[in-house]
């Protein structure tokens, strides 16, 4: 991410500090982590100290220190979905992706993360890919989901 995309975004946002966790939303939603050289220049356009941005940064798990992969899976772990077969589903995951939870492929294809919960136990087990809810998935549909992002080039 350039500094002039950084500058931009923060510029939407009129350079207030107080605009601070949606410029750094903005940031990660741009480029799917936080790259040092994007909160510094934050921290001085701002003026807010960069201990306080790595406070933020580090207390919301929405936001990433280290690069992340084009698709995002979320498997929620819940005692529903527990039950239910999450197991399975994530056992599924790692399969396809080659990538275990809390982390991310050496491509940057798939980065994948367990949950607690979802709030939707009545559909689990439950999995999100980029922000689809795939409920009652079974172990078939899961690799088929994960398939799909691998066969469409994104």
């Amino acid at each position: 991410m350039d500094i002039a995309t950084v500058d931009q975004i923060i510029d939407k946002h009129q350079s207030e500090a107080g605009s601070l966790i949606q410029v750094l939303l903005d940031i990660q939603s741009q480029n799917n982590w936080l790259p040092k050289e994007a909160l510094t220049r934050v921290s001085e356009r701002l003026k807010v100290p960069m201990s306080r941005i790595r406070h933020i940064t580090t207390f919301y798990k929405t936001f990433s220190l280290v690069p992340k992969g084009r698709h995002e899976v979320h498997v929620c772990m819940g005692t529903a979905c527990h039950v239910r077969g999450a197991e399975r589903v994530l056992d599924t995951v790692k399969e396809v992706t080659g990538v275990g939870p809390g982390e991310t492929d050496p491509e940057l294809n798939f980065s994948v993360e367990t949950v607690n919960c979802l709030g939707c136990c009545a559909l689990g087990p439950v999995m999100v890919v980029d922000g689809e809810y795939h409920g009652n998935v079974e172990t078939a549909e899961t690799a088929e989901v994960l398939k799909q992002c691998t066969c469409s080039g994104e």
